[in-house]
């Protein structure tokens, strides 16, 4: 069984800011333990330093039982990389080594052959790959061949030698995801690391994580923003926040509790400290001035000064970490009673035709699995629809794909489209910092000097990232900032695709509540049950191709 001991660990930032010091806690042999905490205060970079990417130069960290690590990129996988590439990736190092050693001295002897079957380079080419091959046996790779086939059978429906060339980017986000996650969990590894194993699953995705996490005798420590399944499987939860953390040793059900009565006492606990400094402080100024004109108590000045300096020496108990104060501003603006109008609408290899109204004001969850057009609906009313207006211009976007459709879709009077894409793919924004962005400006917003563009940072909590470049960002924080653009770009129609996936606690209840706030219409696709709480129609995709429409979410649809 294995195990992960993390003790006084500390991190600095390139800049030279302290991220976090202090932290300690331990996953136990068969624990499921949650990171929680704001966007960018740490959890990924704990998690990359447990992992072994990241230096650990302050404390401990301390490991047994094998690591398989799945970082937080799976699911957005869009380069050339196979499916082949992906699994040795989430291999342990031997058999990773050994099966690129594999790859690498195939290729050579099949370039080799090209140029003489029969030469002595393709001799040496051919040795070469026999070696390879035995080291792959060796390194349990044929084993491995068989976890491959049975996961590619499960996720994809296809054998390994059919799947293994395939590119990675060719895969949904979800398959991405569910592909990593079997092969995890399937492994032999005993120690889990999972950066945001939810993100990109849908709500039957996410069930079947929650059961596999339940059932698995792996040690799990893994960052998730989905408070259903952080109340399903956290056994303890530590919370990184304030620049250090702390654990509870209970589930999240109990941890919001357990956080107001922690912040409590060390509130009651800084209050007694300065109370006490002062009395200290009374005294030893007392004794000063009696021993300006009695020499004999000079001795008791000295043991005051003393007693003095070493409780200030040993430093006041931490304050409560701050409370985040995210303020979304979501304003919009008085449309045509009619926003959106599908008539006839079906997207090609997707959906049979549907009818669909949405009218202003209309809080809508558009629901259903992975792969049933969700995303391609958002984005064709994105792009303004069948037959754009100049006018409704899509806020908030880069260039959006066409989507092939027959019907009608259109847009109402004064609707104007702002989306927000669930892989944060602003290219365009990747190497601007966010003063600069905001200072700059676009066709829908204007720009504005550093003290406004501070201001409107700080409501969102990112005055700090004022001055990092977009493509730095953690991905809660890039959210953010997507959603402040939609803002202050004057959208009257909000197209939302998984937007509390990367967000903390605090900023998903903050855009709830900024959402509320909206005069316009709001359409997301979401996975997230919680949030789905907030709306007032859903729109279910059903696996058959069927879109109609639900009194209450339904989340047990087919494939």
């Amino acid at each position: 069984m294995g195990y992960v001991d993390v003790a006084g660990v500390g991190h600095i930032l390139p800049d030279g800011r302290e991220l976090f010091a202090d932290v300690s806690f331990r996953v136990g042999e068969g624990a499921k333990v949650a990171l929680v905490g704001p966007n960018g205060a740490g959890k990924t970079t704990l998690l990359r330093m447990v992992a072994g990417d990241l230096p650990v130069r302050t404390g401990v960290v301390a490991r047994s039982g094998g690591l398989g690590v799945m970082r937080q990129f799976i699911g957005m996988i869009g380069d050339e990389s196979t499916l082949a590439d992906l699994a040795l990736s989430l291999a342990p190092p031997p058999l990773r080594d050994a099966g690129r050693r594999l790859a690498t001295t195939e290729a050579a002897m099949r370039a080799a052959e090209l140029r003489g079957k029969y030469s002595t380079a393709a001799g040496k080419a051919q040795l070469a790959y026999a070696d390879a091959l035995a080291a792959w046996g060796e390194a349990g790779g044929y084993d491995a061949e068989v976890l491959f086939d049975t996961v590619a059978t499960i996720v994809l429906d296809l054998p390994w030698d059919a799947a293994r060339d395939r590119p990675v980017r060719t895969l949904s986000g979800g398959q991405q995801k569910r592909f990593a996650l079997e092969l995890l969990l399937r492994g032999t590894e005993q120690v889990l690391l999972l950066d945001e194993p939810d993100n990109f699953l849908d709500v039957p995705g996410k069930r079947w994580l929650e059961a596999r996490l339940r059932e698995s005798g792996k040690s799990v420590l893994y960052v998730s923003h989905d408070r259903e399944l952080l109340a399903q499987t956290a056994d303890r939860v530590v919370a990184v926040e304030g620049g250090s953390a702390w654990v509870h040793p209970g589930g999240f059900a109990s941890w919001h509790d357990a956080r107001v009565a922690r912040h409590a006492r060390l509130d009651e606990l800084r209050r007694r400290w300065d109370e006490e400094h002062q009395k200290l402080r009374e005294l030893m100024l007392m004794y000063k001035q009696k021993a300006a004109y009695n020499d004999g108590m000079a001795s008791r000045y000295q043991a005051a000064q003393t007693r003095l300096r070493k409780f200030e020496e040993a430093g006041p108990p931490p304050v409560p970490p701050k409370d985040q104060d995210i303020r979304m501003r979501l304003a919009g603006g008085r449309t045509g009673k009619r926003a959106v109008i599908c008539e006839q609408l079906e997207l090609d290899g997707l959906t049979y035709p549907f009818d669909l109204e949405l009218w202003y004001g209309d809080r809508v969850a558009v629901l259903g699995a992975n792969g049933t057009g969700k995303s391609h609906f958002l984005r064709l009313l994105a792009r303004g629809g069948t037959d754009p207006d100049p006018a409704q211009t899509p806020v908030g976007a880069a260039a959006l794909a066409p989507v092939a459709h027959d019907g009608v879709a259109r847009l109402g009077a004064r609707v104007r489209p702002g989306h927000f894409s669930q892989t944060h793919d602003r290219p365009e924004l990747t190497e601007k910092t966010l003063v600069e962005i905001l200072w700059r400006g676009d066709e829908h917003r204007a720009g504005m000097d550093r003290h406004a563009a501070m201001a409107a940072l700080s409501r969102y909590e990112l005055a700090g990232q004022g001055d990092q470049r977009f493509g730095t960002l953690s991905g809660g924080q890039q959210a953010r900032f997507l959603v402040l653009l939609l803002e202050l770009s004057g959208a009257t129609l909000l197209l939302l695709d998984e937007p509390t996936d990367n967000l903390d606690l605090a900023s998903a209840e903050a855009l709830e509540a900024g959402l509320a706030a909206f005069s316009g219409t709001v359409v997301a696709v979401t996975h997230d049950r919680w949030f789905t709480r907030s709306f007032d129609r859903f729109v279910l995709f059903r696996g058959d191709g069927e879109v109609v429409e639900t009194p209450e979410p339904v989340w047990d649809v087919a494939r």
